[in-house]
């Protein structure tokens, strides 16, 4: 069981506002938030003075490699690097291996989570081309979403046929989740490049030569036509480029939005000039491109993208040095997202009420999910304790991923996670684990 908690002085950043009060924590539960609070039963006081308390982040995509590629990553390890960073609920994506295209593929990774993650979690379901019926069978009130690569995944996931996206589309009643890239681009551009370069030095921007905007444009297009004409609930994964804003309404509010969005951390912080430097570290799908980047901060701030999230893919370090035909793609993110957007605020780009918004809020309302996503009373305790006036120095030995590199790696951050606190158990402290209690299934209240 959780020790009840108090946390002092502390100035709460929620729902738009910076207020200065405590909060108690009885039962996994805030059960008070206000300016002053004493008790007179036993709690563990957390003194929070000086310090910005914070509603947990909610990643709506991440990658931790359980099942079947665990030498790259595990739920454990990257759930434990996440709290590190504040990021106390996350929700993992199908293409482990087997691929969790069955419920009952799908609930080993519950069973996996339930013992092992330290943060709050949840597991997409899978699309393919042939489980209809197992996609069908997901019951919305436990799953996050079910997710459709439409361009660039592994196993027999990507599904590009638009009879059976159009049967998902027009059936699914719940959260439809969509990677897009279209595969006929992606594949020519590859095939013609890769003829041209293979065995030469390939130009230092070749990923978002190849992977480029139209092929994103072209299958994002098509998959808001499809969500406009059977009515389903999309929502888009990590947005890469500026010819995709105007496919998203920024007038509408967010709960009542049946196509939403969500940009990464990646593709605001770095741009195509960044591989001269990082390489395949920043290789990823969709890829960073050129001069995207301030237009899709600014469609963050327009809310034409709904919510911030990583796309957390890590790979071995080996593995990314290989030659860039053979490299895999995708980058470890979780541990530094928070810090990341922290930065941008004391760059003057962002508010701390709006990366609240966007990290924790948003997530929350996007899918629906139960009693987290704010500091209410009554509500889950999911909470991240940031000292703004200590910085933090990311090196290989701090970094928690199981890769054990961060492409942030040598940058220092002006910001720090002090404490992390999941459904009520402060599980980290000052870099620091009480890993006694691990992290619950997120329910979702859906009509």
């Amino acid at each position: 069981m959780s020790k009840d908690l108090l946390i002092k002085g502390g100035q709460i950043v929620n729902e738009g506002k910076i207020e200065v009060s405590d909060i108690l924590i009885r039962n996994g539960r805030i059960d008070r938030i206000a300016p002053s609070i004493n008790v007179d039963f036993e709690v563990k006081e957390i003194n929070a003075e000086g310090k910005h308390v914070l509603p947990g982040v909610i990643d709506d995509q991440v990658h931790f490699r359980e099942p079947g590629l665990t030498h790259k990553a595990n739920i454990y390890t990257e759930a434990r690097a996440g709290v590190a960073g504040g990021t106390t609920t996350f929700m993992e994506m199908p293409n482990t291996v087997p691929n969790a295209l069955t419920q009952e593929l799908l609930q080993d990774k519950y069973d996996i989570a339930a013992t092992s993650a330290l943060a709050n979690y949840s597991f997409y379901m899978g699309a393919s081309n042939d489980n209809y019926e197992e996609a069908m069978k997901t019951d919305l009130s436990k799953i996050c979403g079910l997710k459709i690569f439409m361009g660039s995944s592994t196993g027999n996931m990507l599904v590009d046929n638009e009879t059976v996206l159009s049967k998902l589309f027009s059936a699914f009643p719940g959260l439809i989740a969509t990677h897009c890239e279209d595969e006929a681009t992606v594949r020519n551009n590859f095939e013609k490049y890769k003829a041209i370069y293979d065995g030469k030095d390939v130009p230092y921007d070749i990923h978002a030569i190849i992977r480029n905007e139209e092929g994103c444009l072209i299958s994002s297009d098509m998959a808001v036509s499809l969500a406009k004409k059977y009515n389903a609930r999309l929502h888009i994964l990590h947005i890469s480029s500026s010819g995709e804003i105007s496919l998203f309404d920024n007038k509408m509010p967010l709960e009542q939005k049946r196509i939403t969005a969500e940009v990464c951390v990646h593709h605001l912080w770095f741009d195509a000039e960044d591989y001269r430097e990082k390489g395949n570290l920043i290789k990823c799908n969709p890829a960073i491109k050129h001069d995207h980047r301030e237009n899709l901060f600014q469609a963050l701030l327009d809310d034409h993208f709904d919510v911030i999230a990583t796309d957390h893919a890590p790979h071995q370090w080996e593995e990314k040095q290989k030659a860039y035909w053979e490299a895999p793609s995708g980058l470890p993110l979780i541990q530094h997202s928070l810090l990341a957007m922290l930065d941008f605020y004391k760059q003057g780009k962002i508010s701390l009420e709006r990366i609240v918004e966007k990290m924790a809020h948003a997530p929350a309302i996007c899918f629906e999910i139960k009693e987290r996503g704010y500091l209410r009373e009554g509500y889950w305790a999911d909470i991240a304790i940031v000292d703004l006036n200590n910085s933090t120095t990311v090196e290989k030995e701090n970094v928690l991923f199981k890769c054990g590199w961060s492409p942030f790696e040598g940058h220092t951050f002006g910001s720090q996670v002090t404490d992390t606190i999941v459904s009520g158990h402060h599980v980290y402290s000052n870099g620091s684990f009480d890993e006694s209690v691990k992290g619950k299934r997120i329910l979702f209240d859906r009509k």
